[in-house]
């Protein structure tokens, strides 16, 4: 499957093939960013197979410094699949999912649907 823009609710959502180069270190999200800029979106999604397991420890500071560039560029990122083997281990990040899901610079969605759900019903 290759990236496709998605048109939901007057927002263009790039959503990243699940092959390709991942983001497992802050500069990584440059790259992550362009391509956002050169498909003129304005929010983009990054499927997990892409991201590196560091993201998932909030000890590294991966998600955090990613999230925090992505917001400094006002770029909503979401982030694509099942993470519920991290939030079993981790009540910490357990609760960084609930406060980045109740803001808009940062979600976690298990799947396209629940993207699109959640874009049919908020206004941000």
């Amino acid at each position: 499957m290759d990236s496709a823009v998605l048109e939901v609710a007057g927002r263009r959502v790039l959503i990243c093939a699940p092959a390709g180069a991942a983001l497992a270190k802050p500069s990584d999200a440059n790259d992550f960013l362009a391509e956002a800029w050169v498909q003129e979106v304005d929010m983009l999604a990054i499927p997990m197979a892409r991201l590196g397991e560091d993201f998932f420890d909030l000890g590294s500071g991966l998600a955090g410094e990613v999230g925090q560039k992505f917001a400094n560029y006002r770029m909503p990122l979401v982030i694509i699949g099942d993470i519920a083997q991290w939030t079993a281990k981790s009540r910490a990040f357990r609760e960084f999912v609930r406060e980045a899901n109740d803001g808009s610079c940062l979600w976690f969605v298990a799947d396209r649907a629940e993207l699109i759900a959640k874009l049919s019903t908020r206004r941000d």
